[in-house]
């Protein structure tokens, strides 16, 4: 039984891959249709459960997507298998958990960092109003409101990066934003004076876009981050001292 169990796991990883493969070859871009399930059996030499397991695991990795009733399809691409991972991986421990969200900050600050010089130059006078716009919404809704300052924030981090023209650096810096969101609350402690300083830290980094100062810009950066960092910190000493 091992040994077919091991057999069984192969030949579905083999169709997983022979479908990649084909996505691949015939240059297919998401939500092209893909073949019918005969139509892969025949194509892959494989048998029809086979490419449903095979189909499974893509629909889940966001390769394909399953839209019942109509076909299968090239999926979008996304990253949402990894943000369920790092998710997952943030929550099954306290001690992962503050190291997951150290990680977090210090992979988005980098993004937008190593990013300045062309978010300062790329951002043209309609964005800068759209960014003092969720600025304002921030600052309207407050973090008490929960996901109206959420949203706002994320939009406007979201919007930041947008004229830099990288797809991938977008959605890797967006996949770490939700990450971070779903796992945060576990910090507490976000105060008023937390928030008053969140939102003068959005403030600051649309005022050096617009005024085209990476220098200034870079300095708004890292106040933004500044007090996420100390709430991480003093998350992982409650925690050291409880324990």
């Amino acid at each position: 039984m091992p040994g077919t169990r091991s057999s069984r796991t192969l030949l579905r990883q083999e169709v997983v891959e022979g479908i990649k493969r084909y996505i691949l070859r015939e240059r297919l871009r998401p939500g092209d249709p893909l073949p019918t399930e005969p139509a892969l059996c025949e194509a892959l030499g494989a048998s029809r459960s086979s490419v449903r397991e095979a189909i499974k695991i893509l629909d889940a990795l966001d390769i394909v997507d399953v839209r019942h009733g109509h076909g299968t399809y090239v999926g979008r691409l996304s990253l949402s298998a990894l943000v369920e991972s790092l998710t997952f991986r943030g929550l099954l421990s306290p001690g992962d958990d503050f190291q997951v969200l150290a990680d977090l900050v210090d992979v988005r600050e980098l993004f937008e960092r190593g990013m300045a010089e062309r978010i300062v130059s790329s951002l043209s006078g309609e964005q800068l109003d759209t960014l003092d716009s969720l600025v304002q919404t921030m600052r309207e809704t407050g973090a008490g409101d929960g996901s109206g300052f959420v949203a706002a924030d994320r939009a406007f981090h979201a919007l930041l990066i947008a004229p830099v023209g990288n797809d991938l650096i977008g959605q890797l810096s967006m996949a770490f934003w939700d990450v971070y969101t779903i796992v945060a609350p576990h910090l507490d402690g976000f105060t008023h004076a937390d928030e008053l300083s969140t939102i003068s830290a959005h403030q600051s980094l649309v005022d050096a876009a617009r005024a085209e100062d990476t220098t200034a810009f870079l300095k708004a950066l890292e106040e933004h981050y500044a007090p996420v960092r100390r709430r991480v910190c003093e998350a992982r000493a409650r925690d050291d001292a409880a324990s």
